[in-house]
């Protein structure tokens, strides 16, 4: 597979999870392991610019895929416009939901590209955040459309 534009090539086990050999594998540590349910969408990152929760997929369903976690979602050190918007709008406390969430924001915003508050809200339902309440973070989602 490609992750953030690297060749990986590596023997895993058949039962190895995608998360566990970006974390393990690849050293990629931005992609969170939440729940252990595919409940938090805290391992999200995108496979072949489709968001997917990496604790549900195997390493092995990856093969020939192309994989960006939230260290690769920069260009040339310049963040991704759903980065900046995070940032400029205070869509993190903690941290820990960030990289899944921004990265099943990218994806969201490839489909619909100017969503309302209840298209993003809806569009982000499969990731958790317990610290932010959702409000910042939807008003960074709609401002990263606006941006585009």
């Amino acid at each position: 597979m490609t992750v953030n534009g690297h060749d990986q090539r590596h023997d895993v086990e058949p039962r190895t999870l995608l998360v566990q050999f970006l974390r393990e594998t690849c050293d990629l540590t931005g992609t969170k392991v939440g729940c252990d349910t595919s409940s938090c969408g805290a391992c999200t990152v995108l496979v072949d610019g489709e968001s997917v929760k990496s604790c549900t997929m195997l390493a092995a369903q990856a093969d020939g895929a192309a994989i960006t976690t939230i260290e690769g979602l920069a260009t040339n050190g310049e963040q991704h416009a759903v980065q900046r918007a995070f940032t400029e709008h205070h869509g993190l406390q903690c941290g820990y939901c960030t990289a899944g969430m921004v990265l099943a924001a990218v994806s969201f915003l490839e489909e619909n590209p100017n969503p309302t508050e209840a298209e993003v809200r809806l569009g982000l339902e499969g990731n958790l955040c317990r610290c932010t309440g959702y409000h910042n973070i939807v008003q960074a989602v709609l401002a990263a459309a606006g941006a585009k």
